[in-house]
């Protein structure tokens, strides 16, 4: 897993990626107090159980994935493979 950072709160994130579709994210930190967009939610006593992830990560995810920083990797073998985003 590669650490990403959102460009909109800094919250740390480990992000993998095994095909254009797949990604996955473990939080760092707790997402309701790290992510404005998870805060408001809980804010007026919403839950973020169903939130997958926000915006603002997802696009810092594809940003990560189009600088190279993040790569697809194949779940047999680990090796990251080329991909066209």
């Amino acid at each position: 897993m590669r650490a990403v950072e959102c460009a909109a709160c800094g919250n740390q994130v480990l992000c993998e990626k095994y095909s254009v579709a797949h990604t996955s994210v473990q939080w760092t930190a707790d997402a309701a107090v790290a992510c404005a967009e998870f805060r408001d939610r809980v804010g007026p006593g919403g839950t973020t159980a169903r939130m997958r992830t926000c915006g603002s990560l997802r696009a810092s995810i594809a940003r990560a994935v189009e600088d190279g920083g993040l790569t697809v990797s194949t779940l047999e073998s680990g090796t990251p493979e080329a991909l066209d985003v």
